[in-house]
C-alpha cells in the first residue's frame, strides 16, 4: 500500500486531493484517495512546482508560462518607459538585470498573507532553480528598494538588511541623485513624481480614529494607519528627531502626505 500512496502523490490530479490513511487489526497500514472508516487524512506537503518566465515586463513584475502575472513582494524598483511616461533613473538597468538572471532557468513562487493585489496580479517571492531569491538580490544590488505592504512581512528581515548594506555602499539607486534624500523645506507644491524620500524634523504628532500623522510642516506629513501601529516603535519617539521618510507622494487638503506601512520606511538620523 505504500507503493500505492508514492503512485497517488506523483500523480498531476492529485496535488490537491486528500489522502487516508488507516490500519487494521494486524498492524498494517493502508492508503487510499477514498475516506474509510476510522482512517485520517495524511497531511501531504507536496514538492515546489517550477515555472518558466514568459515575459519581463520591468525589474519586479513578471508573466509565467501558464499566463500569471507576478509581482514581486517586498520590493519596488524603478518604472521602465511606458506609453508616453518616460522610465525612471535606474528602471532599465533593473529590467536587463532580471531578464538575465532568469535565463535558461525556471522559478518557484512563495506567496504571503495576501495571494493578489487589487489588479489580479500573484504577489510572490521567486526563486530559482539554484535557490536564488530575486527578490532579495535585486534590493542587494541596488536595484530595488524595500517597499512591505503589511499584512505581507514574508522576509522582511532579510530585506532590509540587504537594502542597509545597499545604501551604506551606495550601490544602484542609492548612488544616483535621483534618489537623494530631498529636505522637507525644499518640497514645492509641485510634489515630487514618484518614489521618493524626504527628510526633516517632526514637530508634531497628531493622531485621529484611523491614523496618526507625524507632521512636518505646514506642507508635509507623513501618516500611518491605526491597524499597523504594533508593527511601529512608540510614535512619539520621533518627535522632535530628524528622520528620512520613504515611499509615494499624494496631495490632501492642499498639503502633502506619505503613507508609511511599516517602520522599514522610517529611518532615523542615526542611520545616514
Amino acid at each position: 500500500m505504500r507503493i500505492l500512496l508514492v503512485l497517488l502523490l506523483c500523480l498531476p490530479g492529485w496535488i490537491n486531493a486528500e489522502i487516508y490513511q488507516w490500519q487494521d487489526a494486524d498492524g498494517s497500514k493502508h492508503f487510499s484517495d477514498r475516506p474509510v472508516a476510522d482512517a485520517k487524512v495524511v497531511d501531504i506537503k507536496p514538492g515546489y512546482d517550477f515555472y518558466r518566465v514568459k515575459t519581463v515586463y520591468d525589474g519586479d513584475t513578471v508573466v509565467l508560462e501558464d499566463g500569471r502575472k507576478i509581482r514581486f513582494l517586498g520590493i519596488n524598483t524603478p518604472e521602465v518607459q511606458h506609453r508616453d511616461k518616460p522610465a525612471d533613473a535606474g528602471g532599465d538597468e533593473a529590467k536587463r538585470w532580471l531578464i538575465d538572471k532568469l535565463k535558461n532557468t525556471k522559478v518557484r513562487l512563495e506567496v504571503s498573507a495576501e495571494k493578489t493585489d487589487k489588479y489580479g496580479r500573484t504577489l510572490a517571492h521567486l526563486f530559482t532553480e539554484k535557490k536564488q531569491h530575486i527578490n532579495l538580490e535585486l534590493v542587494a544590488a541596488g536595484l530595488a528598494a524595500v517597499s512591505i505592504y503589511p499584512p505581507n512581512l514574508l522576509y522582511v528581515n532579510e530585506l532590509v538588511k540587504v537594502q542597509d548594506q545597499a545604501e551604506l555602499a551606495k550601490l544602484g539607486i542609492w548612488g544616483r541623485p535621483e534618489y537623494a534624500a530631498i529636505p522637507v523645506s525644499r518640497l514645492t507644491e509641485d510634489g515630487h513624481p514618484g518614489w521618493t524620500r524626504l527628510l526633516g524634523k517632526v514637530v508634531n504628532v497628531r493622531t485621529t480614529r484611523k491614523s496618526v500623522y507625524l507632521e512636518f510642516s505646514d506642507a508635509f506629513e507623513a501618516r500611518i494607519e491605526r491597524k499597523w501601529l504594533a508593527l511601529f516603535p512608540d510614535v512619539n519617539s520621533y518627535l522632535g528627531k530628524t528622520v528620512e521618510v520613504r515611499g509615494w507622494l499624494s496631495k490632501n487638503k492642499g498639503h502633502w502626505s506619505m503613507l508609511i506601512r511599516h517602520p522599514s520606511a522610517i529611518k532615523t538620523s542615526g542611520v545616514f
